[in-house]
């Protein structure tokens, strides 16, 4: 028998309606109620998507009345780990925006309470749910560069957003890194050990608080990446997905961000007239195939939580896993503000 699911959606903003889209086209899905602390912002959503369920200011109060088993957090990140905290007690699964939470401590607390209550915590990282991701990491893990030495990621935009971001302390790191942190967790297939930060707002920003970064995390298989962000750079924009170059003991992969995906290997070994290796080696390109992917972004990370659920596995975002992407985050900022490598074993136990 299908499993039916009920749904009280926290946070009726406008990053909400892409979470109602997705409940609505579900046949085993029922949107039961809304939550927002002003009432007339969830009546709004309501109307916009024909929703008749009630609304309410408190979650508590919403999954009591409505008997709901998920939750859908598109509240701020300030609100997570409440959101998180209350549902998980009340017996509901969270399926919920980045961040996690906003610390370390935070952050365990929900995996441990998602552990003790056996319920389902698990974080939007859309980016994964991208088939051109997925073709390079296909290109890594099928060894054609051989052991990955290095990852580095270029993200450099000028997006004038207005609103919270421009007054914001760290507004890369803060609202932005988590994406391309995962993205290379996702990539690389290990878990970051230290990083090294240094944050600061570069001449032309707009932004009140540092909106560029340079970050050297080392990663449990020994490797070095490196990531180059900026959110106050114009002209010649990377991708949203940023600009990836992974090397390895016998080649490289390249990511644009966009459509380019391949990687150059060494060919076959060349050797002069004397014996000596060519003074540079002979590559040959390989090109990454897309695979075929029904859903991707936003919708594709949310089957993947619905699937988890209906066949008993954990969801590649669960929150076990996704606390060290937000990990990287929050290490990041304590060393940009101590000016020191931080140990993330000091702060999270690393598996």
């Amino acid at each position: 028998m299908t499993q039916q699911h009920r749904v009280v959606i926290a946070g009726c903003g406008a990053m909400s309606n892409t979470w109602v889209d997705y409940a609505l086209a579900r046949p085993n899905t029922e949107i039961v109620g809304l939550v927002d602390l002003y009432e007339p912002v969830a009546a709004a959503l309501a109307a916009r998507h024909g929703l008749t369920c009630p609304t309410f200011t408190d979650i508590r109060d919403a999954i009591r009345a409505t008997d709901a088993t998920i939750v859908f957090d598109v509240t701020i990140p300030a609100s997570h780990y409440g959101i998180s905290m209350a549902a998980l007690q009340e017996g509901c699964h969270v399926f919920g925006e980045k961040p996690l939470a906003e610390s370390f401590a935070e952050c365990e607390d929900i995996v441990q309470t998602s552990r003790s209550t056996g319920r389902i915590q698990a974080v939007m990282q859309n980016r994964r749910f991208d088939p051109r991701i997925r073709a390079y990491r296909q290109l890594i893990e099928d060894g054609h560069i051989g052991k990955i030495g290095f990852a580095g990621a270029d993200f450099f935009l000028g997006p004038h957003f207005g609103g919270f971001r421009d007054v914001m302390d760290s507004p890369l790191l803060l609202d932005m890194s988590i994406h391309t942190f995962d993205q290379a967790r996702l990539i690389m297939g290990v878990n970051p050990v230290s990083v090294y930060c240094h944050e600061f707002n570069p001449p032309g920003s707009w932004y009140t608080g540092n909106a560029m970064a340079i970050c050297i995390f080392e990663m449990s298989d020994g490797s070095i990446f490196n990531y180059r962000g900026s959110w106050c750079a114009e002209g010649s924009p990377t991708s949203w997905e940023a600009s990836w170059r992974v090397t390895g003991e016998k080649g490289t992969a390249i990511w644009d961000g966009h459509d380019t995906i391949y990687a150059e290997v060494v060919a076959a070994e060349q050797r002069e007239a004397d014996g000596k290796l060519s003074f540079l080696q002979p590559h040959e390109r390989i090109e990454g195939t897309l695979p075929v992917m029904e859903k991707t972004g936003h919708h594709g990370c949310l089957e993947d939580m619905f699937s988890a659920l209906e066949t008993g596995r954990l969801p590649e975002t669960h929150c076990s896993d996704n606390q060290y992407s937000m990990a990287m985050v929050l290490a990041s900022l304590e060393s940009a503000r101590t000016g020191q490598k931080v140990l993330i074993g000091d702060h999270l136990k690393l598996v």
